[in-house]
């Protein structure tokens, strides 16, 4: 059967909006059934070490490093015009407003995302969310819940570090690279900085969240012909979260600007 762009695109376009409404209907029962009881609070603290205090080697190498990067960057950019004292508060605002959360969701999305699309696809190929339902217990509640709060727990904290070791990454290399004093660098993040470029960038974290968790657990679901489809499921995972992250957060940076103007 020869495809044609025509029907390659009719097919693009209605995984999308079934993609779509798997989520509405995924959102929907989260809501529904997440307020009513039994709450598996041990399974929710578990999720919590997994997604958060696994995840926090990988966030703060990639921060450190990102920090580092955007330092030197800026520093060897501006020298030529003198522009060396302006490094702290460029290097710190980018990453509290973008670096830091967009960054630590990324990665996130790749190591959290992947896993928890895998796992949920595992059980349903091996029957185990079957086995759930047939001991009556909701698998929303159980395994779908426990995820996704975690992930909107988790990931402002981790974000939270991101910013941290990014600004200290920047402050190392301001001072051993870019011959820029310890104390000038701190005094200028600290006098420069407010309150909103930090909450502009921990209020996204909370939708980054929801990207990462929903998509995954909304492919792991899908999982039902063998385990070749968890992997097709873990990758079409990573990358829905990623470019939700990524267009989400031109969105998102838009409505925080026109927040901060109004306030």
């Amino acid at each position: 059967m020869i495809t044609t762009p025509s029907s390659t695109f009719k097919d693009w376009a209605e995984e999308q909006l079934y993609f779509l409404g798997g989520i509405v209907y995924l959102i929907r029962d989260c809501l529904r059934e997440g307020f009513h009881r039994p709450f598996y609070w041990g399974l929710l603290a578990d999720q919590i070490y997994l997604v958060g205090v696994r995840s926090m080697p990988l966030v703060l190498i990639t921060a450190g490093s990102t920090g580092m990067v955007m330092a030197l960057q800026y520093g060897l950019g501006l020298e030529k015009f003198g522009g060396k004292p302006y490094v702290p508060r460029l290097v710190a605002s980018t990453i509290l407003r973008e670096m830091g959360p967009v960054f630590t969701s990324l990665m996130l999305a790749a190591r959290v995302g992947a896993g928890i699309a895998s796992e949920i696809g595992s059980m349903m190929v091996t029957q185990q969310i079957d086995a759930i339902r047939a001991l009556g217990t909701s698998p929303i509640k159980r395994i779908v819940i426990p995820r996704i709060l975690a992930c909107l727990i988790v990931l402002p904290i981790l974000a939270a570090f991101a910013n941290l070791v990014g600004n200290i990454g920047g402050m190392l290399i301001g001072a051993y690279e870019l011959n820029i004093d310890f104390q000038f660098y701190y005094q200028r993040v600290i006098e420069t900085s407010n309150i909103m470029d930090y909450l502009a960038g921990f209020g996204k974290t909370f939708f980054f969240a929801l990207f990462i968790a929903v998509p995954s657990c909304f492919y792991g679901l899908q999982v039902k012909n063998g385990t070749q489809e968890v992997g097709i499921a873990t990758r079409k995972a990573v990358v829905a979260s990623s470019l939700l992250i990524l267009v989400g957060d031109f969105f998102l940076s838009k409505v925080f600007w026109i927040i901060e103007k109004w306030l």
